[in-house]
């Protein structure tokens, strides 16, 4: 026979605070779907912009949301066009950390003396690399309505210092895609490797990072600043690279935290954005957050919101200007949007 045990009685002060703690999580779990449900519906509604073909978005190191548009995919190489500038301003970063340049304040017409021009203007003396890296060299433009002339020249390093003086050397930022360019030729002639060679070597160790084309000059040198090709995911990883402070996720160092700081400290101003720039970066405030990013022709961009721990690239239709169609302004709300849907979790 069996003996019965009567079993002993739950408090009920022990029930209810079980039952409590099972509605929280069941409606912490139902807000946290909700949130992604509204991202989901952001990036649904993001289609109608129709230069836009991918989205990536990481939160603290995970990819949270990514989406392709008219068949394109965030692992298809794409022309980043002009956020390209962001690799050249590390690799110059990484450049003086290893010793190769001196610094920012280092005057670049010894580095390029084979390519001044016969009687050079006595200010290209006065130019620095932290001129070259926030467009304050006072050259004038080689983009915009000089670019066909000057890719289609035979020397372009030549050509963009035989540009006149528009501005005093560390004068009003002059946007020109030549500087940038003069930044890679130095690379180029301080380690004799090229330009590409340094950036598998020096990025290689960060993974999914990858340059899958370059276009070069006629006399070899990689361009400085646009026509390099890598997909939206080898794009957030750079970014990544500079919200975790020059670090790899495997904790491997790359590139030093005091570069980082100068290259999103502002040293001048875009006339045709309003924005901060630093080195290469542009500097500006989106729904009420920091936001680092940099932006390629027709709207190839690579934000960081380091606040937020968050990371976001979008990539565009290359074949018209962003800025000259709103397409920009578009994908700056995008993010707003974005930010406002994290900043509801917390």
């Amino acid at each position: 026979m069996f003996a019965f045990i009567p079993r002993q009685k739950r408090p009920l002060q022990g029930i209810l605070a079980s039952l409590m703690l099972m509605l929280f999580c069941i409606c912490a779990h139902a807000s946290e779907n909700l949130h992604d449900e509204t991202l989901s519906k952001i990036l649904d509604q993001a289609q109608t912009l129709e230069p836009l073909e991918t989205v990536v978005i990481s939160h603290n190191g995970s990819i949270v949301a990514e989406r392709g548009y008219r068949g394109h995919t965030t692992t298809q190489p794409t022309n980043i066009k002009s956020a390209s500038k962001l690799v050249m301003s590390a690799l110059v970063g990484i450049a003086i950390d290893k010793g190769v340049l001196q610094g920012a304040d280092q005057q670049i017409a010894s580095l390029l003396a084979r390519d001044l021009p016969a009687e050079p203007d006595p200010r290209l003396q006065k130019v620095t690399i932290g001129d070259l890296l926030t467009m304050r060299a006072g050259l004038g433009s080689t983009s915009g309505v000089n670019y066909g002339a000057w890719v289609t020249s035979s020397n372009w390093v030549r050509a963009a210092l035989a540009r006149p003086f528009e501005d005093e050397p560390g004068g009003r930022m002059i946007y020109s895609t030549g500087s940038t360019h003069l930044l890679s030729a130095i690379l180029s002639r301080q380690t004799e490797r090229t330009t590409l060679q340094l950036a598998r070597d020096w990025l290689g160790p960060l993974e999914a990072f990858s340059i899958t084309s370059w276009e070069r000059d006629p006399q070899g040198i990689y361009m400085g600043g646009n026509q390099m090709a890598m997909s939206p995911r080898s794009l957030l990883a750079f970014g990544e690279l500079y919200r975790n402070g020059g670090v790899t996720a495997e904790g491997e160092r790359l590139i030093s935290e005091a570069w980082i700081r100068s290259s999103w400290q502002r040293h001048t101003q875009s006339w045709w954005t309003g924005h901060g720039h630093g080195y290469a970066w542009f500097l500006t405030r989106i729904a009420d957050q920091d936001v680092r990013y940099g932006w390629g022709y027709g709207g190839q961009m690579l934000y960081v919101v380091p606040d937020l721990g968050l990371t976001v690239v979008m990539t565009s239709d290359e074949s018209a200007s962003a800025a000259r169609s709103g397409h920009r302004n578009d994908l700056h709300r995008l993010l707003a949007k974005i930010i406002g849907n994290l900043t509801e979790r917390t």
